[in-house]
């Protein structure tokens, strides 16, 4: 069968009874939203892009230094396995990159990342967040911003800031738990 049988067969059955077209819902692009004078899209865009939105805000003492280093634990990790994490001692087996994304982007990303990371039985995973040289630079912004969410995900045992070798400042070791596979086996090894 050609092209032109194929096209007539196609235009002979929607032509036919019961074939009606799609009802389509009007769209209005950012540009007419413009022309007309309505800005509250691209104010709300705007305020979430720069951080603005209520969720995204920080007090001054939660914006931390540009120049000073992250580090977090939980109670109960050992400092042995503490230090050999801050001295990028333990290969990252997944990385994250949050350069160039807004906070909300990041909030979104971030716990799918450590949950799958965990799901998978990863242990230590590096996330970039870029290195900001004055406080209220974006990248500052995100690295203040992981220092708040890092802790409240449950699967983070702990966290630092990179050695540089593996970007410093700009980025993160983290280190999961154990998920229960791993909790098994590693019980079934000590048994013995």
């Amino acid at each position: 069968m050609s092209d032109a049988d194929l096209d007539n067969e196609f235009s002979a059955l929607m032509l036919g009874e019961g074939v009606k077209p799609l009802a389509t819902e009007k769209r209005v692009s950012a540009r007419e939203q413009l022309r007309r004078g309505d800005f509250s899209a691209l104010e709300e865009r705007r305020r979430a892009a720069e951080g603005q939105d209520e969720r995204f805000r920080f007090t001054k003492d939660q914006i931390i230094n540009p120049l000073d280093p992250l580090d977090w634990k939980r109670d109960g990790v050992q400092d042995g396995v503490y230090r050999n994490l801050r001295l990028g001692k333990y290969q990252a087996d997944a990385r994250l990159d949050l350069i160039n994304k807004t906070l909300p982007q990041a909030m979104d990303e971030l716990p799918n990342f450590v949950k799958e990371c965990y799901r998978f039985g990863l242990r230590t995973v590096m996330i970039n967040h870029g290195r900001g040289k004055h406080e209220n630079a974006p990248q500052n912004l995100m690295k203040s911003a992981l220092a708040i969410w890092l802790p409240k995900i449950d699967e983070v045992l702990a966290f630092h800031s990179a050695q540089p070798q593996h970007g410093g400042l700009a980025a993160i070791y983290v280190l999961l738990r154990k998920n229960d596979e791993q909790r098994l086996a590693n019980q079934e090894r000590h048994r013995s």
